[in-house]
């Protein structure tokens, strides 16, 4: 299934303090770039979720979901060796109803649209993106195609 882009409301004026009370999702954030990877549990944690872990590599975050098995996998695209949607591909063969977000500051390509990520966020994440598209990944599963944020 492949992603389409997300259309998150940039002028919505949310912010952290204001998102209403929902079950906080646990997630796990894989990112070779440790200072993008703090970041982005700051983020999550302003939207009122729970960073199981931050891994530094698709290898290890591959290993961390079988953990944790985390509600939603926020996943870099580019990293060495074994990027995120192969990542993405491999844990959803062994768990098919894994709710994976690529994060991804290049255009989307064939390999990310086919990765069966559930999101696809553009760099640099805005915090209204990000609490939507954890907030749509972390719901009971629906009827509607995968979104991609821009």
């Amino acid at each position: 299934m492949a992603a389409r882009p997300f259309a998150a409301n940039r002028s919505c004026g949310c912010r952290a303090p204001n998102f209403p009370d929902l079950t906080a999702v646990r997630v796990l954030i894989a990112d070779d770039q440790k200072s993008v990877g703090t970041t982005l549990a700051a983020l999550v944690t302003q939207c009122r979720h729970e960073v199981v872990e931050v891994v530094g590599s698709g290898l290890e975050a591959i290993q961390a979901y079988t953990r944790h098995q985390p509600d939603v996998v926020l996943m870099d695209y580019s990293m060495p060796r074994l990027n995120g949607a192969t990542a993405c591909r491999m844990i959803r063969a062994r768990y098919p109803d894994a709710q994976i977000i690529i994060i991804s500051g290049m255009a989307v390509d064939r390999e990310v649209a086919d990765s069966g990520a559930a999101a696809v966020l553009k760099k640099p994440v805005q915090l209204e993106a990000l609490y939507a598209a954890l907030y749509a990944a972390g719901s009971p599963p629906s009827t509607s195609e995968p979104e991609t944020a821009g």
